[in-house]
């Protein structure tokens, strides 16, 4: 927060003359005022000023002019110090010491046994070179994310995208390594040796794979049929798999047996790849039969039922943050990448909490209360402003009422 203050200042002052004189208190107040209107969704900003509608927590610290002006400027960084060099390696420059924090924090994290590497996307559509658009996402327009969370959902490392080249300069012997490759790799280098990591078939090549291997890391994902190789000649046709039935499955080994290739025919044939899973030991599943109108029972190899269990963490993850993300608009890419990593601590201390809550063998806690951490946590930066329990408990029905929906 003192970077913030210190930076918004000189930066400020620097640009227009006038003095801005943001105190380490009002920062907090700001974020404290982000969360909670977060929680409460007016359909603008202004709304929270106004006679009828306003929040007295938020308009007792900041007038609608001056919350909209440390908006405005809010810095992480000062542009003067940042030597021309930096900024033509590290796109994301302008919010590089805001990001660093939130990396600490979270490879300072315990390393599981399992982890998961996925894509995420920070969803935002102005002005920006590095835009991505991802059209099976939720967002599919935004700032793409590499991250490596564990299956509870909490983030243990990320890498925004940046290019090809950027990678290369941060993995060892990259040649003939491609993106997917290169992404793991880099992810894979703030876990132990011996972490079995699951990740989708963008990431999942069987070279990829062999490579992970020898450094000490056991991948598992789905596949394209294009990635195969010769095993696809090896595997059952869709249509012979079709015809045999659900459930039906087939492995293939590689020559030295430490690696396979499964498919696994659902409502549709799927392709999957590991070091550390196979078809047997299987299971059954329950799926809904169209033409029988009912829930049948499916045989389900080993290696799938791994992989739905460790795979979910990074969509989770999506899934906490959208709950009561800072969505408010703005035309910068800098506000909207801070708002977001503000969004993924707290959703990442929430997750924390509820998995030691677990351990520590204390009493169950709904999911939904997530609500009462989020205000707590924006209350907590003005702990002199008291809120009427009732008004909380209408709030809380309306987010609950709004998440099932």
């Amino acid at each position: 927060m003192t970077m913030i203050s210190e930076c918004s200042n000189v930066m400020s002052l620097s640009r227009s003359g006038d003095p801005l004189n943001m105190t380490i208190d009002e920062v907090y107040h700001f974020f404290g005022a982000c969360i909670l209107m977060s929680c409460i969704r007016y359909p603008t900003i202004r709304m929270y000023w106004s006679k009828a509608l306003k929040i007295t927590a938020i308009t007792d610290k900041f007038t609608r002019a001056r919350f909209f002006k440390l908006r405005g400027v809010i810095k992480v960084v000062i542009d003067d110090d940042v030597p021309e060099e930096l900024r033509m390696l590290d796109k994301f420059w302008k919010v590089r010491p805001f990001l660093d924090r939130i990396l600490l924090g979270c490879r300072s994290l315990s390393r599981p046994d399992c982890a998961s590497i996925d894509e995420q996307m920070i969803p935002f559509t102005g002005a920006c070179p590095w835009r991505q658009y991802l059209p099976m996402k939720p967002n599919p327009v935004g700032i793409k994310n590499f991250v490596c969370a564990t299956a509870d959902g909490i983030v243990l490392d990320f890498e925004l995208y940046q290019g090809t080249n950027v990678l290369i300069e941060k993995v060892e012997e990259p040649e003939g390594m491609g993106l997917a490759s290169l992404v793991i790799e880099r992810l894979c280098q703030t876990l132990h040796r011996g972490t079995k990591v699951y990740c989708d078939r963008f990431f999942t090549t069987i070279k990829g794979a062999q490579r992970m291997m020898e450094k000490g890391f056991y991948m598992t994902g789905t596949i394209m049929k294009n990635r195969l190789a010769g095993a696809n000649h090896k595997l059952p046709t869709d249509k012979a798999m079709k015809n045999a039935g659900r459930g039906t499955s087939s492995e293939v080994s590689a020559d030295d047996g430490k690696l396979c290739v499964v498919k696994w025919y659902d409502n549709k044939p799927v392709l999957m790849m590991s070091v550390v899973h196979g078809v047997l030991p299987e299971d059954t599943c329950q799926r809904w039969d169209k033409k029988l109108k009912q829930h049948i029972t499916v045989s389900r190899p080993s290696i799938v039922r791994q992989y739905n269990m460790k795979m979910g963490g990074v969509d989770l993850m999506d899934r906490m943050i959208s709950y009561y993300r800072m969505s408010t608009r703005t035309k910068k890419w800098t506000l909207r990448m801070v708002m977001h990593f503000t969004d993924l601590a707290l959703a990442n201390s929430w997750l924390l909490y509820r998995k030691d809550h677990a351990i520590s063998a204390g009493p169950k806690t709904n999911p939904s209360s997530s609500f009462s951490s989020v205000w707590k946590w924006a209350r907590s930066s003005w702990p002199s402003i008291t809120v009427q329990m009732q008004t909380f408990q209408n709030l809380q029905r309306m987010k609950m009422g709004s998440n099932v929906m």
